[in-house]
């Protein structure tokens, strides 16, 4: 009988010992997401589209839908469904995940400026590429710097670091006007860095096609812009980060 009680004992206070160490330990984990959660808000969870809107659109487009978690975009009829965030980002990080349809073309923009002036978001907003490296014409152009993660007609990405078309890519962003700083890195491999205002920013517009282009790259705020290239498109898992 003292056995049995003895054993009792000792088993109610192993179980509660443990369960004492999981209290604690979810504890410290919960604390630990809520010290991250001021950092990063979430623009898109594949719940919803509060975060965004069309592009000279105070709703959003009907090609713009949500899939299995993503925002999938499908083209219609007519071009230019191009989204934007509703709130405009200065000097951020995002990261967001990409997959693009077999020979499809895209893009992510930062510093768009509005107006009716300007009918399509890359008119004032450079452009990571989002493309089928294989299969898209745009892929073989202007030394690489039309591939998947380049700055567009700028700055090339390394494209052995891309996933093809039909894979997940993930892509964070950088833009940093205080320290005239952005980054960008796919998959958490290699990252290219430029300038993003000054001499040197003007050089790299100087010698693309935006040259000329009225407004472009000329606003250190601005929405955050997806593209309606006339290809599927999905993006998903969208948290931002001011610095």
């Amino acid at each position: 009988m003292k056995k049995l009680i003895l054993f009792v004992i000792v088993l109610l206070l192993i179980t509660a010992f443990k369960e004492a160490t999981k209290q604690s330990l979810d504890n410290g984990i919960k604390a630990e997401v809520f010290q991250e959660r001021p950092d990063w808000v979430i623009l898109f969870d594949g719940t919803n589209f509060n975060n965004w809107r069309g592009y000279l659109n105070e709703n959003m487009y009907d090609e713009w839908v949500i899939e299995d978690g993503a925002m999938a975009f499908t083209p219609g009829a007519k071009g230019g469904k191009n989204i934007i965030s509703k709130n405009k980002y200065t000097n951020f990080t995002i990261s967001l995940e990409w997959k693009i349809s077999e020979g499809g073309n895209s893009g992510i923009f930062w510093g768009v400026y509005e107006d009716e002036n300007f009918p399509e978001p890359y008119q004032t907003g450079p452009e990571i590429q989002v493309l089928d490296n294989k299969r898209h014409p745009d892929s073989f152009l202007a030394n690489g710097t039309r591939k998947a993660g380049a700055i567009y007609d700028m700055l090339a990405y390394p494209p052995e670091n891309v996933n093809p078309s039909g894979q997940w890519n993930l892509c964070v962003i950088e833009v940093n006007q205080k320290a005239n700083l952005g980054k960008v890195t796919m998959n958490g491999k290699d990252t290219i860095t430029f300038p993003v205002h000054g001499p040197d920013w003007d050089n790299m517009v100087t010698n693309s096609k935006f040259k000329d282009w009225e407004g472009f790259g000329k606003h250190q705020t601005g929405h955050i812009g997806l593209q309606d290239h006339g290809n599927k498109v999905w993006y998903r898992n969208i948290k931002i980060k001011e610095l």
